[in-house]
């Protein structure tokens, strides 16, 4: 559980002093291998940290250049740049960042090099995630997001639009603490609809690069069952034309896109009533709530998919 009063952390440090730098922005970046040094612009930099233990904004200017390996992260942290040029990762998995396109930090660690920037970074912490994720189906533990996706268009634009929200909510030292608390799960929400949870139980077929396109649809569907999606949703996703994405999902599935996703709500409402209280939980309100609104219809499929009626499942509890 995320702590609903946490203590406000405010914090900052700037100068010309590059000592200074590298132990502020060590301490900050948490990586291994750590090093800072002048480039041919005069040396500055600047650093400030506000929010919570559950949610931080972060800003840092740095004329000059660092470079590590950052550890695995407990946290998710989306990064940008303004200015500059930075890069994540080596060889294959190398990213290199475009300015003001946001980039999930990868969670297994990965080297990094940023010279002469600006860099803006929102880091959420993963029990505040957990939460949202249980709260859609998926089973948190070890969450993982998909830090190779590019976010669409309009996952990008909720990101901004909540990202200016939060940003004049925590930095009002006199906004309530309750609203205060709620920032961190409106940061989880978006950074759910921006990245993806990945996508363990994909067949490895799926994964391999010719398979690009019907991938991104499929997991599209697994992060975002929980909305409104038809298969032409599906096929923009995936760059592909109806026709062609349909008989994709015939070729890898056996099934159609409305099928599948169906199959995937399905999964999502065993796994709810497995978590749910018999004595509290209703049938009726989680089968509506991924997309179910006819009873019949849904009993009758949840007992062809599963082998049992629901309320055998959550009796079983």
């Amino acid at each position: 559980m995320t702590d609903k009063h946490p203590e406000h952390i405010r914090e900052s440090a700037h100068g010309e002093d590059l000592d200074e730098a590298r132990a502020v922005l060590s301490t900050a970046y948490d990586g291994i291998e750590w090093h800072a040094d002048a480039t041919a612009a005069p040396f500055s930099f600047g650093y400030s940290s506000v929010g919570d233990a559950n949610m931080t904004l972060r800003s840092v200017h740095f004329d000059g250049r660092i470079s590590g390996v950052m550890t695995p992260s407990d946290d998710f942290v989306v990064q940008w740049i303004t200015r500059g040029a930075a890069v994540l990762g080596e060889r294959d998995d190398r990213i290199d960042l475009r300015l003001g396109v946001p980039q999930l930090w990868p969670q297994q660690g990965a080297a990094f090099t940023f010279e002469d920037y600006d860099q803006q970074l929102v880091q959420v912490n993963r029990s505040a995630v957990e939460e949202v994720a249980k709260e859609r189906g998926f089973a948190a533990d070890h969450l993982r997001l998909d830090h190779l996706v590019t976010p669409d268009e309009r996952s990008l634009l909720m990101w901004k639009n909540t990202l200016h929200l939060i940003s004049q909510t925590v930095l009002d030292r006199n906004a309530p603490p309750l609203l205060q608390a709620e920032m961190s799960r409106l940061g989880a929400l978006t950074l759910l609809e921006l990245y993806p949870v990945a996508a363990d139980v994909l067949p490895a077929e799926l994964l391999l690069p010719r398979n690009d396109h019907i991938r991104r649809a499929v997991e599209y569907v697994h992060a975002h069952a929980h909305l409104p999606i038809t298969s032409t949703d599906l096929a923009e996703i995936a760059s592909l034309s109806l026709r062609a994405l349909q008989q994709a999902f015939q070729r890898q599935f056996g099934m159609t896109p409305n099928t599948y996703l169906r199959t995937v709500r399905l999964d999502r409402v065993r796994d709810a009533l497995h978590m749910g209280d018999p004595g509290t939980t209703s049938i009726a309100d989680v089968a509506r709530t991924w997309g179910f609104a006819h009873a019949g219809r849904f009993s009758a499929a949840y007992l062809e998919q599963h082998g049992e009626y629901p309320k055998e499942t959550l009796r079983r509890v």
